[in-house]
């Protein structure tokens, strides 16, 4: 379950007036909980559900093993996406062409900047599809991801939203009969059923 927080200045000494920030990120506990930022407002996430890890896990690993073999880019699970200071979030798996990678990745192993891809797997709760499919979407839309993927293993479909016009649209919804590629990625093929087995 996610639930946005607004910084409460009264009392926490890190949060500004006008939200919550990066270096605020670094005084968080680590208890295990997800904490992004998405314009500012800080969003808590429980660990997820064992089906959620499952469906990015098999996400990665196909993209994983495309990458390893074509040598075209790198993938990564919950890899730190700074966008700027007030955005500031995990994707669940990312991949990163090899032209962007030295440019987007930090000293401390976030990427400072739009991957090529991100996917999102949905987590219950109307607040956590709600920050999927909508916040973050538009974030990736406004910050220039090329590619969004949403999967939700309950249905099970895998929503691929790809840049158009500048915007992120939805492209196709794809079911467990069919198989997932993209322009971005050449020759990578994955049968959906695959991925939510």
């Amino acid at each position: 379950m996610s639930q946005a927080i607004a910084p409460d200045t009264s009392s926490t000494p890190t949060a500004n007036s006008l939200g919550w920030t990066s270096a605020d990120l670094e005084l968080l506990p680590e208890d295990g909980k997800r904490y992004e930022i998405i314009d500012g407002e800080l969003y808590v996430t429980r660990a997820p559900h064992w089906k959620h890890q499952t469906t990015c896990g098999r996400l990665f690993s196909a993209l994983d093993a495309w990458s390893i073999a074509t040598k075209l880019g790198a993938t990564a699970m919950g890899a730190g996406v700074i966008f700027g200071d007030s955005d500031d979030v995990i994707p669940d798996v990312v991949w990163v062409s090899k032209e962007k990678y030295e440019i987007l990745l930090d000293r401390s192993g976030h990427l400072r900047g739009a991957p090529d891809l991100a996917i999102e797997v949905l987590s219950a709760g109307t607040e956590n599809e709600k920050r999927d499919r909508e916040l973050k979407l538009k974030l990736y839309s406004s910050r220039g991801v090329l590619e969004c993927w949403i999967a939700d293993w309950r249905s099970p479909q895998i929503q691929i939203y790809r840049r158009e016009n500048g915007i992120l649209k939805l492209a196709v919804t794809l079911f467990a009969n069919d198989t997932l590629t993209s322009p971005l990625l050449p020759d990578f093929s994955c049968p959906i059923d695959q991925i939510f087995t």
